[in-house]
């Protein structure tokens, strides 16, 4: 396999609009990777070589790529300019291009990754809610007014605020990368006083004393959610139906081997991320309840619903299944 780095965001957009690329030929897939454990499955599939393996059993030697981002708008342009194969990114993300693109190149959901909860913290002990949140605070997230995070806090704005009133929080908001938020709120030095992260960083910043818990997605949304949907143009996927099926069958197989052997895939994790986290910290927050691997899309309609209604999409779903491919639409999904 080979890692890349891709170049910024603002330079991936350049491309997109002037330079589409043609899709990767059959036997070859790029793929778009994030920080964070909700992201372990494609650690997974990595450490375990996965997609290489379900090729071979067809007669195509696949050859994969990885490309790391730090948020969902990145990994939108990258897709859209031909630069990746895959994305993975939060709901937010998904439907954003879902509906730019319905029409046109047709972007839609493979499956989802897993429900995680993920926390808004914060290093402000006056902030006991998110209205406590003033002018000089500043909330992280990883791409302003696209990311799951950034959606989220704005559901969590229109129920505390009341309808109308869901970007409350915009101008206090900055896209800034899981680490880097984790080092800023820590740190107690910068302008960051919130973060609305991502498991295992949250959990990470919870063990600083100045450090609490303000929310959870769970309690925005009315309970488990899906987090992260892996998914991809109707191009790539008809043109290349081995290499696509290969990367479906290696996430399957993913998850599964996540849910039968937590300590494997903690292991997986820390490999493929050269991560210093501890061993047995990354295993107990695996083995919380409210984890749950699996394709199934979970409460997206939530973020389907809030958006159309909010003028953030043009289109309005009927259903979860207008923005996934049919490989997944024989599961109870929502």
């Amino acid at each position: 396999m080979k890692r890349f780095l891709l170049a910024a965001a603002a330079a991936v957009a350049t491309i997109a609009a002037t330079l589409p690329a043609p899709a990767a030929a059959e036997g070859k897939i790029r793929i778009a990777d994030q920080f964070g454990i909700a992201y372990l499955p494609l650690h997974v599939i990595r450490d375990r070589q996965l997609i290489e393996k379900y090729g071979k059993e067809v007669g195509v030697d696949i050859e994969v790529e990885w490309a790391k981002f730090g948020g969902g708008a990145a990994v939108n342009d990258a897709l859209l300019s031909g630069s990746v194969d895959i994305a993975t990114a939060g709901v937010g993300p998904t439907l954003t291009i879902w509906d730019r693109t319905k029409g046109s190149q047709d972007v839609k959901g493979i499956a989802s990754l897993g429900s995680l909860p993920f926390f808004l913290v914060t290093n402000n002990p006056n902030v006991k809610t998110i209205k406590d949140f003033t002018k000089a605070d500043k909330i992280a997230v990883p791409s302003v007014g696209v990311s799951i995070q950034s959606r989220t806090l704005q559901i969590a704005a229109e129920k505390e605020f009341g309808v109308g009133n869901h970007k409350q929080l915009d101008d206090i908001t900055v896209s800034l990368p899981h680490p880097d938020a984790v080092a800023a709120l820590t740190s107690g030095s910068t302008e960051i006083t919130g973060h609305f992260a991502t498991p295992p960083f949250q959990y990470q910043e919870l063990q600083n004393p100045k450090v609490h818990k303000v929310l959870s997605s769970y309690d925005v949304l009315g309970g488990p959610a899906t987090v992260n949907i892996a998914y991809t143009t109707a191009k790539f996927r008809e043109e290349n139906p081995k290499t696509y099926n290969a990367f479906f069958l290696a996430l399957r197989e993913a998850i599964d081997f996540i849910n039968a052997d937590k300590a494997g895939a903690a292991d997986a994790y820390i490999r493929v991320e050269k991560s210093k986290i501890d061993r047995a910290f990354l295993l107990s927050i695996l083995e919380d309840q409210d984890f749950q691997y699996k394709l199934t899309p979970e409460r997206t309609g939530v973020y389907a619903d809030f958006l159309a209604r909010t003028g953030a999409l043009k289109n309005k779903p009927s259903s979860w299944k207008d923005y996934f491919f049919e490989d997944i639409q024989s599961v109870e999904g929502s």
